[in-house]
């Protein structure tokens, strides 16, 4: 009797088993699961729709990386069975932040743009991995379950940049100027390296907008942005609207006669667009007046120092005939 009890609960456990591989396997949301070695046990049919990959291609393979990248490299379910968590910041661009014991219990989630080659498309997927252990503790599986969220990752990234882009000109608006430069603030002052400051003023703007009327102004500042936004062009260099016709020019690790030469460029570049401005006592044209200032960042000082140090580099270079690039600490 004992003996056929064993019999049957065994034959029961194996139908409940069944059942679940074909349940997961049927599942709407797009599901693969590893063993202990990283190979391939089940890959759904969502999983076969999201990828374009069918199953026998992957199954008993380490290879359902080809599913989401155009190169071998671990998606989340490998680092969580090979306890290379510490890896998931590098490898992926969000994810969640759990202490290690809750890394163990409850596995990882993170989300990350994929390349999906086989169906020549990008996606934003949004990814979960959870463990599975025995009895005895020991790891049998780990689950990973993925979610196409690229319509609301687009959403976001459009709702993020219109929060941080003037409208007008389209270059970072005053706010989104001020979180950069704390940032660059801290950046540098932890490295020991310099920062520097453009403060950028159309000369007589006021004169133009009487001149041209209000859309000519807007015109206006559209044209000198975009030039300026032609001389600036490393990625951690930023051109942003500071107020009305005033703009900045944040320049990281940039030494003071660097930031000369970028200043100088940016007046050049101003001046060759020829916009006309008959009411400009410099020019028959549209020109810019610029203030200049460099700070090697230490553990003292504010970012308003560098601030208030262009600003006053701007007023002279105002004062003293316009059409020009003062630099803060040297004569104009």
């Amino acid at each position: 009797m004992a003996r056929k009890q064993d019999t049957d609960a065994k034959q029961q456990m194996a139908g409940d088993l069944d059942f679940s591989v074909r349940l997961m396997e049927h599942l709407v949301v797009p599901t693969f699961v590893l063993d202990a070695e990283c190979r391939v046990i089940i890959w759904n049919k969502a999983c076969e729709r999201l990828t374009g990959i069918e199953a026998a291609e992957v199954l008993g393979t380490q290879e359902h990386w080809r599913g989401f990248y155009d190169s071998p490299r671990p998606c989340l379910a490998d680092l969580v069975a090979q306890g290379r968590t510490a890896e998931i910041d590098a490898l992926y661009s969000d994810h969640d932040h759990a202490g290690d014991g809750a890394i163990v219990a409850h596995g990882r989630r993170a989300e990350n743009w994929c390349v999906m080659p086989q169906l020549g498309t990008r996606l934003y997927l949004a990814i979960d991995a959870g463990p599975i252990y025995d009895d005895a503790g020991k790891l049998i599986a780990v689950v990973e379950t993925l979610r196409d969220i690229t319509a609301q990752k687009t959403a976001q990234d459009e709702l993020q940049r219109l929060a941080t882009r003037d409208g007008l000109t389209s270059v970072a608006n005053r706010r989104s100027f001020d979180d950069m430069l704390n940032m660059e603030w801290r950046r540098a002052s932890r490295e020991s390296r310099a920062l520097s400051l453009l403060m950028v003023d159309v000369d007589f703007f006021k004169r133009f907008n009487d001149t041209y009327g209000h859309q000519g102004g807007d015109e206006c500042l559209r044209h000198v942005a975009a030039a300026m936004s032609g001389v600036v062009k490393r990625a951690s260099d930023a051109v942003a609207r500071y107020g009305g016709e005033e703009f900045a020019i944040l320049l990281p690790a940039t030494e003071p006669d660097g930031a000369l030469i970028v200043a100088e460029r940016i007046r050049a570049a101003v001046t060759a667009l020829r916009l006309p401005h008959s009411g400009s006592e410099v020019a028959d044209h549209v020109t810019v007046s610029i203030g200049v200032a460099s700070i090697q960042v230490t553990g003292n000082g504010v970012p308003s120092s560098l601030v208030a140090a262009a600003d006053a580099a701007l007023y002279r270079a105002k004062y003293t005939g316009r059409n020009r690039v003062v630099q803060a600490g040297k004569t104009a």
